[in-house]
């Protein structure tokens, strides 16, 4: 991967529509691919900017991901409703939950397991279980992006910034880039690139970030992004050459936008 000179780019808006995104639906997982991902491949569609993942997963009760290797990726988990216990080979064991930021480094590989903290049927989770982390399903956004380079030591790093998303702007949730070190949640290894979240009330409206690349997600609600109309819950918008447009809610929106100044080469 590079960085990417703004002047061999064109300007524009690629709107992706909640209902074309991939699915994979096995009875306890219901999940949305962003782009090409498992046995869904389209080549016209397997990246923007570092993106390579951006899946929306509903979870059941009492169900998950088994432990499953990765290696060489940045993973950064943002939990819309209920509680996710992660548990990995590192010896990192939590529960991620909503307004809290979450990352895990793959690097030289890492074997974890990540599952519906409600075991169902009346049952409990983890003990001292914030009020966020409600009963019922587990319902999350799931982003990797490329890391600078291989190998890196397998980590793991969260924060809770419920504070912060209260006051309705963009909030920086992981970043690599330099100009936010001290200023992001946390950190991914990638310095090209940033992950921001807002939960924004009717009316509230944010500017996306002047980058060469800027992917928008609608985690819920609905919102105008100027230049470009509505978006509904789970249509995204990649932008191309950002200038800063504005994103405004038209009912209560929470919003996922990544900043990126280079594009996997």
């Amino acid at each position: 991967m590079a960085a990417v000179e703004r002047a061999v780019l064109n300007p524009g808006v690629d709107v992706r529509r909640s209902g074309q995104r991939f699915v994979t639906d096995v009875g306890w997982l219901d999940s949305r691919h962003s782009f090409s991902f498992g046995q869904h491949y389209d080549p016209r569609n397997t990246s923007f900017g570092l993106l390579l993942v951006s899946n929306d997963d509903v979870v059941s009760p009492g169900t998950g991901f088994e432990t499953h290797p990765h290696r060489d990726m940045e993973i950064v988990t943002w939990v819309l409703d209920g509680g996710l216990v992660h548990q990995d080979s590192e010896g990192h064991h939590g529960l991620i939950y909503p307004g809290l930021a979450q990352r895990m480094s793959a690097g030289t590989g890492i074997l974890h397991s990540e599952k519906n903290d409600h075991a169902g049927g009346g049952g409990a989770g983890l003990s001292a279980r914030p009020e966020a982390a409600t009963d019922g399903p587990a319902h999350f956004v799931q982003m990797w992006v490329m890391p600078d380079e291989p190998g890196i030591r397998p980590g793991y790093e969260q924060l809770d910034i419920t504070e912060e998303l209260s006051r309705g702007g963009l909030v920086p949730v992981a970043s690599g880039m330099p100009q936010h070190a001290g200023g992001s949640a946390i950190r991914v290894s990638q310095r090209h690139a940033a992950l921001f979240a807002a939960r924004l009330d009717p009316g509230r409206s944010v500017a996306l970030p002047s980058a060469p690349f800027v992917h928008l997600y609608v985690a819920r609600g609905s919102v105008s992004l100027e230049g470009a109309g509505e978006l509904a819950t789970g249509d995204a918008a990649r932008v191309t050459l950002s200038e800063g447009q504005r994103v405004t809610a038209q009912v209560g929106a929470e919003v996922l936008v990544w900043e990126m100044h280079a594009a996997i080469s």
